[in-house]
């Protein structure tokens, strides 16, 4: 969990700042011609070779025991693909008193994407939370996401999101997918290898989504489409994904309390149905906008940054709870003697 703490005279995350770094990067230096191309190549491996990693990652035993959590698995997966959406459409109507259209569309497209794996379960840790329920909630979610999402983008977005279609989804289970799967077949000889280097998925986690962001941001200086994003539009569209956090933290907590889940499972429930993956969407954002993916991806990263800091409070504040407390006091069962451990602490997705 190392990687969550910053001194305490930062109030932002330093990976907060590599992201607007990045963005100024491409601001200033865009890839052109064949520097593009290469970017373009090397964000599309880093992203495949992060899946591969997740896979490897992933106990086979883990995702097993954990689909015997079928009800939270699906509270989670309404979330994210059922209400997130709906309430991407409701927000139509802002359009255009906040939002422009092609902000609008990102913002919808942010509603469509998966949940995140690491972060999630870092702040369920932190909150002393059901961390197994959220390391299967979030696997889940992304890859029933690597589907799920582009059809439900094809539905709600149809062509002004640069063209749908079933070559977009089969490049996207190419990228995803299929090294998710590689790496679980893979796993038996390479798993306690990733285990042992887990540093080594916190970094190419991170570099692969800044490699990702300067493309994006770096095809969007070239072909001239910051124009249409002011100041002001910024700070409506921080309103709304302020609003829309907000929205999703009270309902997946006081929902998961109304429908009989555990204090454990409600928080797992909470960090897992709230958030939106950025590893996964931007990849998923530059094949199905294409040269639009710069204004797409804006909302995502926005949201992204917005719901760690938010989150990082709040999993602070679970963890002093009462029933935390009590929880650290008692002996260790033979269930915490057994609790896998907790991901890679980085919160990049």
């Amino acid at each position: 969990m190392k990687r969550l703490s910053r001194p305490r005279w930062m109030p932002i995350d330093p990976y907060v700042l590599l992201l607007l770094g990045t963005v100024c990067l491409a601001a200033l230096l865009p890839a052109r011609g064949t520097a593009a191309d290469v970017a373009s190549g090397a964000s599309t491996a880093a992203i495949a070779f992060l899946f591969f990693l997740y896979g490897a990652r992933l106990s086979t035993r883990e995702a097993v025991d954990g689909l015997r959590h079928w009800r939270l698995h699906v509270t989670v997966l309404v979330c994210t693909f059922v209400i997130f959406p709906v309430l991407g459409m409701a927000a139509r109507g802002l359009v255009p008193v906040l939002l422009t259209h092609p902000l609008y569309q990102g913002f919808l497209f942010l509603t469509l994407v998966p949940s995140t794996i690491q972060s999630s379960i870092a702040f369920t840790s932190i909150a002393r939370g059901n961390v197994p329920a959220a390391i299967c909630a979030g696997s889940f979610s992304s890859l029933v996401g690597i589907v799920l999402t582009p059809l439900l983008a094809t539905g709600l977005l149809g062509n002004s999101g640069g063209g749908f279609s079933a070559d977009s989804i089969v490049k996207i289970v190419l990228q995803l997918l299929v090294p998710f799967v590689a790496g679980q077949l893979l796993r038996p000889w390479i798993g306690e290898f990733v285990a042992r280097h887990k540093k080594i998925l916190g970094l190419v986690d991170r570099g692969s989504i800044l490699l990702v962001v300067y493309t994006a941001f770096s095809e969007g200086m070239v072909r001239g489409i910051w124009h249409q994003v002011s100041a002001v539009r910024l700070g409506g569209l921080l309103a709304v994904e302020a609003v829309l956090l907000a929205v999703m933290l009270l309902l997946t907590w006081y929902g998961a309390k109304a429908l009989g889940f555990g204090r454990g499972d409600r928080i797992a429930i909470q960090f897992a149905g709230s958030k939106k993956s950025l590893a996964s969407g931007l990849p998923m954002a530059s094949v199905l906008f294409g040269a639009h993916a710069s204004l797409a991806v804006l909302p995502l990263m926005l949201f992204h940054q917005m719901q760690l800091m938010v989150c990082a409070v709040i999993a602070k504040r679970r963890a002093h709870d009462p029933e935390a407390q009590e929880e650290a006091a008692a002996p260790p069962g033979p269930a915490a003697q057994s609790r896998p451990a907790v991901g890679t602490g980085t919160t990049g997705r």
